[in-house]
């Protein structure tokens, strides 16, 4: 019989491959236990998380946003019994047995691991990119593009495949004009986004070209310096942004000794999921370099659910977690707008928590206690990470501090006033004053000391 402290299987990464893996583990008994990850490698939930509509996955006739497809497939597989922690794995030891995962607040033993650690998006590194990273540079359109600074701009995509198409076709919604770089005379995207690029009026292909740099003034970014691969001419284009789709690399640093890789990084499957290492399997983008699409990444996560099922009966290492009634889901739901008149009627300072401009102005020049400001779109995959790491940060802390989430698609000109340039961004002030602010996601550790750090001292 199976040692009850040893898991049955742990999941090492989400995305696709690694819920759609949970989600069959679970359904199969196991109770996987499954490592999201959180910066290492890119946000849970994968590179969907920062992708905007998703219009090939078969049962949204109508698309899908990426993040929100994520969320529904996390609600599934907590569902279903899946144990989710948002934690980094820094250690496996696969030559012992059970196998070793660590991660910085935690060690499991697992007889079975699936490792679904996806891949991360390339930068350019170009001479000034440090310089105008998040004020101008981004790798996340659906992130960043809707923030004020890119409205009626000029932008500049790089990139020739389907997110690079995607992101062109996007930020047409918010730019005044796209222009798409494309190194070579041709794109690699499909022919459904090659047309949609190709027919907009708003975004102009520049064939042959790459970027050499991008130039600014005041520590904001003005445009790109470009040069023609075919006869070497440079030029500026004039540019307010900056966003990045040219390719990926696979996060495997991890099992390097370990784990067969080929000489690009991906892990080497034999019969489609299986490694060099019986028990572990390895599905999505880690493994996959040729279609990279979230319907074969979850594919290859139920086929490695399911050998792995296979390998630990025949092992007789499966313990099973009979569930006697299925929890129920818990999605995430867009915020409805609400008008200026509702959010005031809504309105209590003695309340916690808050949304909308209204709250925010409010606060801004009546309260006393510290204010805690969330600027956040509805199309941010790191928003969906934030938020609820952030709303257990704000219960430790109720009654204490005021907390305002502003939807910067909603209140736009709240976003620019406050000087907001990507999403998720979190302000703190006191008396009117900004006291500190965090850009993308962070430890939870880090907003619980700012918070701690600016609250009055208690007098004993």
């Amino acid at each position: 019989m199976a040692n009850p402290t040893v898991e049955n299987l742990v999941i090492i990464g989400s995305g696709p491959a690694g819920y759609t893996a949970a989600i069959y583990a679970g359904r199969a008994n196991l109770k996987p236990l499954v490592f999201e990850g959180f910066q290492a490698g890119g946000l849970p939930g994968g590179q969907l998380m920062t992708t905007t509509e998703v219009e090939n996955f078969p049962g949204f006739p109508d698309g899908i946003m990426g993040p929100q497809l994520m969320d529904q497939m996390k609600a599934q597989a907590v569902r279903w019994g899946a144990e989710l922690y948002t934690e980094d794995v820094t250690h496996v030891d696969f030559s012992q047995r059970p196998f070793v995962i660590r991660s910085e607040e935690r060690e499991v033993l697992a007889h079975s691991v699936v490792i679904a650690t996806g891949a991360t998006a390339k930068r350019l590194h170009l001479p000034s990119e440090t310089e105008f990273w998040s004020r101008g540079i981004s790798a996340c359109a659906i992130c960043d593009g809707a923030t004020p600074i890119f409205r009626n701009q000029e932008i500049v995509v790089i990139g020739g495949g389907d997110t690079a198409a995607e992101e062109a076709v996007y930020l047409t919604k918010y730019g005044s004009h796209v222009h798409l770089l494309v190194r070579t005379d041709k794109m690699r995207a499909s022919k459904a986004m090659q047309d949609r690029v190709l027919n907009s009026p708003k975004i102009t292909v520049h064939w042959n070209t790459e970027a050499i740099d991008v130039y600014g003034a005041e520590g904001w970014m003005q445009g790109v310096k470009v040069k023609n691969r075919q006869t070497g001419e440079e030029s500026q284009i004039p540019a307010k942004g900056l966003f990045y789709a040219i390719g990926h690399s696979p996060n495997t640093s991890l099992f390097t000794g370990q784990i067969d890789l080929d000489e690009i990084g991906y892990i080497v499957p034999k019969n489609h999921v299986e490694t060099n290492i019986e028990g572990v399997y390895a599905a999505g983008d880690v493994q996959d370099h040729e279609f990279r699409q979230g319907i074969t990444a979850a594919g290859t996560g139920c086929m490695a659910a399911m050998l792995a099922e296979r390998w630990l009966s025949a092992n007789d290492l499966a313990q099973e977690f009979h569930q006697t009634e299925v929890a129920e889901p818990h999605l995430t739901e867009e915020t409805p707008r609400k008008t200026e008149a509702e959010q005031a009627d809504e309105f209590s300072v003695a309340q916690t928590r808050h949304v909308g401009g209204y709250a925010l102005r409010k606060l801004y020049h009546d309260s006393d206690r510290l204010i805690m400001v969330k600027y956040a779109s509805p199309t941010c995959g790191p928003c969906h990470t934030l938020k609820p790491m952030l709303s257990k940060v704000v219960d430790e802390f109720d009654g204490q501090i005021h907390y305002i989430e502003i939807d910067i698609e909603q209140d736009p000109e709240i976003a620019e006033s406050a000087g907001v340039v990507g999403t998720p961004t979190v302000q703190f002030f006191r008396d009117k004053a900004l006291v500190t602010e965090i850009k993308g996601v962070k430890p939870k550790s880090q907003y619980r000391e700012t918070i701690q750090s600016n609250l009055p001292i208690a007098v004993s």
